[in-house]
């Protein structure tokens, strides 16, 4: 075996060992999680970069309402710096941050119970980043696997906010000393970042009386949500239902969207992408198996496929849109929902941070 082969060879069993040791410290967790969820505190987010799809409500929306509702202490971050890690503009962006709460608080989120807030207005969050930043070298953050397929998705030149999006993420889950972290598989560099730093900065600062707990990452069981084109659900695919449109509106892109030549309809991901996506869809929203939706169908063809999920998908979403609705006419309340979470995260963050200098012997 050529020496190349085997350096890859060895970087993909390392990654497998690490992504093994990071199931068991999962499974592990959410047994003790599930049995006294009072201990954990949960820090999770979005950026605010569009509206959110049925991918986020079956991915993460459904699992943050549940952690709530069982007693973990829940945090949700609407990430708005991250958004300028790879855009140039802002423009909208109080309306896509006002439309997240809106989606989170209408799909069960409970502000009595979760603290909802935004980076930019929790300045000693954000300066954890200077002690952080010294704790990780230029060689560690540029071997990030996210911050790499992130960059070139955007087509941007790597800016200083993008290399050190890991270490931003680290101080979002450290400040309010979050100890789990619901991510999928794609995510765990980030959260191994944040096990790094924490570790680093207790050795270094604090060994006798650890400031920071290493967070476990909860990996994700969900399997990835297709777009209604066979990729991945996303904003930036235009493959996507939103939680907030019409029901005429999703009905036009259901209808609208990619199928194939043979009639007979059948549950095949490899070979039919594009009809397995939908049927997919549509035993996410009727909690059926594709298959037996796709033998009901039969013959009927794509039409009456995308008849189906069309309706399921609407009925499924009634009631997260009527809710919606009433939210978003008042939005003097939502906005007062963001400015109470704030608040909260200023405290904790400047307690936090006050710890940190303590450790650090900073403050005269």
């Amino acid at each position: 075996m050529a020496d190349k082969e085997k350096q890859v060879t060895a970087a993909g069993n390392k990654i497998s060992a690490s992504y093994e040791a990071a199931k068991r410290r999962s499974d592990q967790t959410l047994a003790e999680l599930n049995a006294q969820p009072e201990k954990f505190i949960m820090l999770t987010g979005d950026r605010p970069t569009g509206r959110l799809h049925l991918g986020h409500y079956f991915g993460t929306l459904t699992e943050r309402v549940r952690m709530q509702n069982l007693g973990v202490h829940t945090n949700i971050l609407v990430a708005d710096y991250q958004v300028i890690t790879d855009r140039d503009t802002t423009e909208h962006i109080e309306d896509n941050v006002l439309n997240l709460v809106v989606d989170y608080l209408a799909a069960g989120i409970d502000p009595t119970k979760t603290m909802i807030f935004a980076h930019s207005a929790v300045p000693a969050e954000n300066q954890l980043m200077l002690p952080f930043l010294s704790l990780v070298t230029e060689a560690e953050l540029h071997r990030n696997p996210t911050v790499k397929s992130e960059m070139e998705a955007s087509g941007h030149a790597l800016t200083g906010l993008l290399l050190t999006y890991p270490v931003h993420q680290a101080c979002d889950i450290l400040f309010c000393k979050g100890n789990v972290v619901p991510v999928g598989k794609d995510q765990l560099p980030h959260i191994e970042i944040t096990r790094t730093i924490a570790r680093r900065f207790n050795e270094r600062y604090s060994p006798t009386k650890p400031v920071f707990t290493e967070p476990t990452a909860i990996l994700s069981d969900a399997s990835e949500i297709p777009g209604l084109d066979g990729r991945k659900m996303s904003k930036s695919y235009g493959n996507a239902i939103f939680l907030g449109a019409t029901a005429e509106e999703t009905a036009k892109l259901i209808k609208k969207s990619p199928t194939d030549s043979q009639r007979m309809i059948t549950f095949d991901p490899v070979n039919r992408p594009q009809v397995s996506a939908l049927l997919t869809t549509a035993g996410l929203v009727t909690g059926r198996d594709p298959r037996e939706i796709a033998s009901d169908i039969g013959n009927a063809g794509a039409g009456a496929l995308k008849q189906y999920v069309t309706q399921s998908v609407n009925e499924f979403l009634a009631p997260h849109r009527q809710r919606r609705q009433e939210l978003a006419a008042d939005m003097d309340y939502v906005r007062d929902i963001l400015h109470e979470g704030n608040k909260k995260a200023n405290q904790i963050a400047q307690e936090t941070l006050d710890q940190v200098r303590e450790a650090m012997g900073m403050t005269y």
